[in-house]
Parts: structure tokens; sequence; C-alpha cells
């Protein structure tokens, strides 16, 4: 890493400590805005997030990318994802009983019932709105769960994220640099009953499924169907977006595991049909999808 690079993310990580630290000091009208402003600064420059952000929801909308509709979506799309940032400097200090009563859920149905019958649970999500919020509500009905993240940098930033969301009754695994058994874990939590919460649209392994994704061909993350195929849990998507000031968890029925075929067959069934149901979600609230980064795997080829 260059120098340049590492005093990058020393000051990333001093503005999230700060961010934790101050945020809920100040009126939450205030700290509103000021992060309202930054996303409207940041996407007014156009700079390459931006402009990935929008050429991916020039996918799910089938607009151009340099149309003014995608370009206002891309505008609340970046106001969408520094809301997350901001929310989550405050979570930390909000009651559990504020965070969910503010919830609106549709299928909550699936997770109790399966849990209450003794059955593992696979929450998928996307990319979309405040999933740590979303991990707060899972955890204050009940359900303390273990999750897998991305490894960030510098590994401050890392613990101090971990922390944030280990103190919200979260159990998390780190993608990488860990004891190498994250799949081990996740199974045992799952045949004990367990949840598990996994962001399963983006393949951060190179090791993915092949699906089809609105379309055109990408790789999904083959832990979430790998578990259910393996260990019987219901893998049940579930959709995270805003709902005015509040927020909405729409969690879908299980997607089924084929009784037929390959252990590799099953999980290829499982991927496709789990991704269609992000594509619904997705496309009912693009401006809620934080997908900043290369996803299709056209766009990851070399172009003339």
């Amino acid at each position: 890493m260059s120098e340049k690079a590492s005093i990058g993310d020393h000051v990333v990580a001093a503005g999230f400590a700060a961010g934790w630290k101050l945020v809920p000091l100040l009126p939450q009208r205030l700290t509103a805005a000021v992060f309202r402003f930054m996303a409207d600064r940041v996407w007014s420059r156009q700079g390459k997030s931006v402009r990935r952000l929008q050429s991916n929801l020039s996918r799910v909308t089938g607009l151009g990318a340099g149309s003014r509709e995608v370009r206002e979506l891309g505008r609340a799309g970046m106001r969408s994802y520094f809301r997350y940032f901001h929310e989550i400097f405050r979570l930390p200090s909000m009651p559990t009983e504020e965070v969910v009563r503010r919830t609106h859920v549709i299928g909550d149905e699936h997770v109790h019932d399966n849990v209450a019958a003794g059955r593992g649970v696979v929450l998928a999500l996307p990319h979309m709105g405040n999933w740590d919020q979303a991990g707060a509500w899972l955890v204050g009905v009940g359900h303390p769960f273990t999750s897998v993240a991305e490894r960030l940098k510098p590994e401050s930033l890392y613990r101090r994220y971990t922390a944030f969301r280990a103190a919200l009754g979260m159990e998390v695994l780190p993608l990488t640099g860990g004891d190498g058994h994250n799949f081990g874990t996740l199974a045992s939590r799952l045949r004990k009953g367990g949840v598990v919460c996994l962001p399963a649209e983006r393949d951060l392994t190179k090791s993915g499924v092949e699906v089809s994704f609105f379309g055109a061909a990408t790789k999904v993350p083959a832990g979430p169907p790998l578990l259910a195929v393996q260990t019987g849990a219901a893998l049940l998507p579930a959709i995270v977006y805003f709902v005015g000031d509040d927020w909405g968890i729409h969690i879908h029925p299980e997607v089924p595991v084929p009784q037929e075929g390959t252990r590799q067959e099953k999980v290829a069934a499982v991927a496709q049909g789990l991704i269609d149901v992000f594509e619904k979600g997705i496309a009912e609230h693009p401006e809620d999808w934080h997908m900043m980064q290369r996803l299709w795997l056209d766009d990851l080829e070399p172009r003339p």
C-alpha cells in the first residue's frame, strides 16, 4: 500500500471514530442536513463511484446511464447511502424499543416460525437501506445472529465496525484473515437452529455462482445457497429499504431447494431463485441500492 493510501485510510478511520462519538451529541435535524449536503456535493462531482452507481441503476431501470432520470436517481441513491452512515453513528444510542417500533416488517413470521420449530435460518440481503439497523431489529425481536463482514482497511476501522456490530448483538466473522473456518462455523450455528445473515448479490471471493441478474450475467456468493443445501436451513431473501424517517424490511418466503440434481445444480438453482427475488426488491426501491462497484461480468471484461 502506498503511503498516500495508508494516510487516507487512517483519515477515514478517524472520521468514523469522530462520527460515533460526536454525531449522537448533536441535534438530529442538524446532522441529517449535513449528511444530505455532503451526499449532494459528492453526487455533483460525478466521480467514479457515482458514475458506477448510475451505470448500475441504468441496468435496473432500462434508462440510459447519462439520462436526467438516472442522474436524479443517482442523487437519491447517494442521499440514501449517506443516510446509512448518519444512522449508524446514532444507532448505538437508540433504544431497542425505538428501533423495533420504527421498523415496518413484512413476512417476519418466516423467521419466527422456523426458529420456533428449531430450524436454522439464512437471511440473505442485497446491499440496500440500512442493513445494520435491520440487524438491530432482528436482535431486538429475539434473534441474535452470525454474519460475515469484509475486512476493512485500516485494521482499526475494521475493529471499530466489528465492535459497533457486536454491541448491537451481532456475531461478526471476518471474510478474510480469520481462522479459515467460516463456512463450518455458520453451518454449526444453523444446525443448532440459529440465524445467519449474509450479503448475497456481490461475490467478493471470486468463486461465486453465475446467475442472470436484470438480464445479464453476474456472480453471487455461493455461501447462502450452499448453506441451505448442506444444512437444510431456510434461505429467506430480505429486502431492506427506507420508509420516510423509518425503515422497512420485506422478508420473503423460503427459496426452495430442488429435490433432484447434484449439489452444484441445486446450489445454482437456489442462487438464481434468490437473485430473482432481489431483482424485484431492487426494482421497487432502486434509490436504496448502494452498489457502487462493478457487478456484471461484461463490465469486468476489457473493452476494445
